[in-house]
């Protein structure tokens, strides 16, 4: 890249994503790390590198450039003394998606990622500026440059997955519709790319014909290639509140920790817009923010973080338990935390799977809300989940329908969500209102045939986009009988267990050493706070559960517990 002779203006702070650090935080940071010179040209990170320092500006400027060394680099943002480089990648594991070049001679300060973690364990406040800066420009870098680039048809089954995939697990990324975008089929004609191999991944000088959900991971860095097969002391399945929980005090509490999820860090908690009456965030936070913020803690206490990993099947040897994983691996721990969680159900009414992906959607994120611009939505269900994506999808739709089967929005949905759907002018609740049929071809939704059920009458409500939030199913195929469960299928645990064996334990499954947490046992309350709770219990009996296995350093670690 020729780059230029004069000075670059440096990047504004933004929403308190570039801080400039003070002489005393740098002090702190140099006791951990070494100072080096650097020269015009130098690249100190480039794009796709993993393992890296943290980095601080200490004199010069460094330049944070985009397809650097291509005929396409862009310069997106640009630092000056007192300012560290990267963003929430450094911390999670994930490779940079652009390099960071120094535009003048300078001098940084290079400290270790352990030793990051040890300074802001000791410095919480140090710690919690670096990590509101990173958070903020993950969503900054979202917006703001290429990323991996998803090729496809947006009614393609194939290119919702994929592009649920990058954007639950917030990977930077850009998609290019081939119904949309004039210049996406000369772009395939140039990579020789037939209509029937896509949706195609291109990412720097790789391109992945219709990967699969762990390719596509392996490149964005979410996923290492291989799996440590070792023995671990616990193996929490689902990475949603309660999973993170127990990640957390699992790991901190120095068990060897392994987290797995089918899909994205978050769980269902991670597709919500708003979480507004969780302890402790009065203003609300996103459910992306909280799940990576929780990611960041539990990886800092050395919990490995793998996704997209899906459990297929729970077996045991001995005394041991295995996961069995959709790859083939197994996993071979002590004992198992379920937080598989629940899914959304699925309406009984004809044509669904045909708009499945493509105009039915079980998520309400800034992804689906793209296709919702002036469009009109219709939301199903009573309930906060339901209630949330009205609010928020109001803000990017012509119109939404809310469309409850009951006449009473506050039976179900608290009372701050129902004031808030009352006060938004282009929301409309369609009471004792039942959806009866799909209209539309070609996987494109264009109408709802809904029936009121007090009168009988029929009628047709434009629709382009259904969400239907109406209830859950619990994500418990996995354990066929490996556990025992209710009539629903969620996990029974505590006293629900009947057994003659041994006396019941709380959230204990009818397996030894396997717990559950969240919204899959039977009897939970859905809530985040409950199942954080309940993911921190979880930890307390697993200690006395390896304790009473006679393992010397586990009942050392229950003592420290009790």
């Amino acid at each position: 890249m020729n780059m230029d002779e004069q000075r670059l203006s440096e990047t504004p702070d933004v929403a308190g994503a570039y801080p400039r650090l003070s002489g005393e935080q740098i002090e702190m940071l140099s006791r951990r790390g070494e100072k080096r010179p650097v020269q015009r040209g130098d690249v100190l990170v480039a794009e796709g590198q993993r393992e890296r320092d943290f980095l601080v500006v200490l004199a010069g400027e460094v330049a944070v450039i985009e397809g650097y060394g291509t005929p396409k680099a862009r310069t997106v943002r640009v630092h000056g003394p007192h300012r560290f480089l990267d963003e929430l990648g450094l911390l999670t594991g994930q490779p940079s998606f652009v390099s960071m070049v120094a535009h003048e001679p300078g001098e940084v300060l290079a400290v270790p990622l352990n030793g990051l973690h040890e300074l802001v364990r000791e410095e919480p406040d140090l710690g919690d500026l670096i990590l509101r800066s990173f958070l903020a420009r993950r969503e900054l870098l979202i917006g703001g440059i290429t990323g991996i680039k998803i090729v496809g048809s947006r009614y393609s089954p194939d290119s919702r997955r994929l592009r649920e995939l990058a954007a639950r697990n917030r990977v930077p990324h850009t998609w290019i519709d081939l119904e949309e975008d004039p210049g996406a089929e000369e772009l395939l004609r140039r990579l020789s790319i037939s209509a029937s191999d896509t949706p195609v991944v291109i990412w720097r000088d790789r391109v992945l014909r219709n990967p699969s959900n762990a390719e596509l991971a392996r490149v964005a860095g979410l996923r290492r290639s291989g799996q440590d097969e070792a023995m671990c002391d616990v193996v929490v399945v689902g990475a949603g509140p309660a999973g993170l929980a127990a990640a957390v005090y699992g790991a901190s509490e120095g068990l060897a920790t392994v987290v797995l999820d089918a899909v994205a860090i978050g769980g269902q908690a991670g597709t919500s817009s708003r979480i507004e009456n969780y302890l402790g965030f009065p203003a609300g936070i996103s459910g992306a923010e909280l799940a990576d913020r929780a990611a960041v803690q539990a990886k800092k206490f050395g919990a490995d973080l793998t996704v997209p990993a899906e459990a297929v099947r729970l077996g045991w040897h001995d005394s041991d338990q295995i996961v069995h994983l959709d790859d083939g691996a197994q996993l071979r721990t002590r004992t198992v935390v379920i937080a598989t969680g629940a899914r959304y159900r699925r309406l009984d009414v004809p044509r669904l799977s045909e708009f499945e992906g493509t105009s039915v959607y079980y998520a309400a994120t800034f992804m689906e809300a793209v296709f919702c611009e002036l469009q009109p939505v219709s939301v199903v269900g009573g309930g906060n989940s339901a209630g949330q994506a009205a609010v928020f999808l109001a803000r990017h739709a012509a119109q939404v329908r809310l469309i409850i089967l009951h006449d009473d929005l506050n039976r179900d949905m608290s009372r701050y969500l129902v004031d808030q759907i009352e006060r938004l002018p282009n929301v409309e609740v369609l009471r004792n209102t039942e959806i009866t049929e799909l209209i539309g071809d070609e996987g494109r939704l264009q109408a709802l045939g809904v029936r009121d059920t007090r009168t009988g009458e029929r009628q047709e409500i434009p629709t382009t986009v259904l969400f239907p939030f109406i209830g859950a199913q619990p994500c418990t195929g996995w354990l066929a009988s490996s556990v025992a469960l209710d009539e629903r299928g969620y996990v029974l645990t505590g006293a629900q267990v009947r057994t003659d064996a041994r006396q019941p334990v709380m959230l204990e499954t009818s397996r030894p050493g396997v717990v559950a947490v969240g919204d899959v046992r039977s009897g939970s309350i859905k809530r985040v706070a409950s199942a954080v709770g309940e993911g921190s219990m979880a930890v307390r009996l697993i200690h006395d559960h390896l304790a009473r296995f006679g393992h010397p350093a586990d009942r050392q670690r229950s003592r420290a517990a009790t």
